[in-house]
């Protein structure tokens, strides 16, 4: 079920007496504002400085999100030092590796971010990862905030109203995606998804948009991202002669892109689709010139500014990708001026405030401006580079905006979308 105001500020009393990690959290204003002010009683204050740890990917399957996102997190928390800190403390980072889901480094990770009392914890980048680690998390009492989780499964999970994530879940890009493809002009559609929370979710909400936009899906396959080879999958989808692929998956995309070629079903023969988790300039490599050409993909995120990229590459000029930076650091941003709204840094009181600073006050842009309207007492809208966020009460973004990319003669997608689409994303319900 859906975690509402009053579920959220429930579950702080109840869990407190029981040593558990639980929150409340309101909307500016409306019924749960008193509930949420009750419950937030019952959290030990901490002054801080706060702590934010991260568990990004720095090796293993989506290892090429790692670095966007690290800059990101590292450029929020240089900004938020430079306007004073949080409740006049420098904040203090240590990031840390996520792996996937072959390895046990994420646990590994949590454990000394815990131990080193992390009060936020940013990522996983893989909903499967968060889905190996949220129970150690909020189960401590830390609040943890995902730049790049889009799994549906997410928004439901019993998580003490501890987890939130500045991405959408992929009830939004399913939707974007499958419409884009039938705009597109394809009537029937082959979709390769990696077996897992995020590959199965978003095949799942792809196929409903695409077919209720008058589209068929011929062929959906489900593969092992740890399959030496792709040669079986990919021949079930070319025995259904599709007008497009879809291909939802991670670092394996590589050596089922390659496979495509091989059997004659390239993004040279047939339309070929990818998604946030494969979207890279590196998956082309090693192929023929031009292969790529009027390739689409779908990331979540709106135009990042030219000065923001200019600030991430100071922070780190070897940077070639920016998925997910903006959506870190807004995580950050927003997790900071929940901790001054709450005027305490404990990761349950900081979840009390998030909602708020997100939406319903007066719009501000950068953690200086919302900074100087929460001292003079205002109620605050954070918008970040990544839109406008807007948490629902369990911790979703209610807004979101997802970029289209379309490669060119060079094998690579510009920065630059082609299409921006804004929108409402649908409540999670269940």
């Amino acid at each position: 079920m859906n975690r509402s105001t009053v579920w959220r500020s429930a579950a702080v009393l109840g869990a407190a007496s029981l040593a558990l990690a639980a929150c409340g959290g309101s909307s500016s204003g409306g019924a749960g504002t008193s509930a949420s002010a009750s419950a937030s009683s019952t959290i030990p204050v901490n002054k801080g400085p706060l702590v934010i740890g991260s568990v990004l990917p720095q090796t293993g399957s989506l290892a090429f999100l790692g670095p966007p996102e690290f800059a990101g997190v590292a450029l929020a928390i240089k900004d938020i030092n430079a306007a004073g800190g949080v409740l006049g403390q420098p904040v203090t980072n240590i990031p840390g590796d996520s792996g996937d889901t072959s390895t046990n480094i994420a646990s590994q990770t949590v454990d000394r971010l815990l131990s080193q009392k992390a009060d936020v914890i940013i990522g996983a980048a893989s909903s499967s990862v968060t889905l190996t680690i949220i129970d150690k998390i909020t189960s401590a009492g830390v609040l943890e905030i995902s730049p790049a989780n889009t799994s549906i499964k997410l928004s439901t999970y019993p998580d003490h109203g501890l987890y939130w994530r500045t991405a959408p879940p992929d009830t939004f890009q399913g939707a974007v995606l499958g419409n884009l493809v039938a705009k597109d002009g394809n009537a029937t559609a082959g979709v390769l998804a990696l077996q897992d929370a995020y590959g199965e979710g978003l095949a799942k909400t792809f196929s409903e948009k695409f077919t209720s936009s008058g589209g068929t899906v011929t062929k959906q396959v489900i593969y092992d991202p740890k399959a030496p080879d792709f040669s079986a999958e990919v021949s079930q989808i070319k025995a259904t002669n599709p007008d497009a692929v879809v291909l939802i998956g991670f670092d394996e995309s590589k050596k089922i892109l390659q496979e495509l070629i091989k059997q004659g079903i390239g993004p040279d023969k047939k339309k070929l689709y990818l998604v946030d988790g494969n979207l890279s300039n590196t998956l082309a490599t090693g192929l023929p010139a031009g292969i790529m050409n009027g390739v689409k993909g779908t990331t979540p995120g709106a135009q990042a500014p030219d000065a923001f990229r200019q600030q991430l590459l100071a922070v780190d000029p070897k940077l070639t990708d920016f998925s997910y930076s903006a959506e870190s650091y807004d995580a950050v941003i927003l997790a900071a001026l929940a901790a001054d709204a709450a005027k305490n840094v404990d990761g349950r009181a900081i979840a009390t405030k998030m909602v708020d600073v997100s939406k319903g006050g007066v719009q501000c842009t950068t953690y200086k401006d919302c900074l100087a309207l929460l001292n003079a007492g205002k109620d605050i809208n954070y918008d970040g580079v990544s839109g406008p966020v807007d948490f629902y009460d369990n911790g979703d973004p209610s807004k979101a905006t997802m970029g289209i990319y379309q490669f060119g003669k060079d094998n690579k997608y510009a920065p630059i979308a082609i299409q921006y689409v804004t929108g409402d994303v649908p409540a999670a319900t269940g």
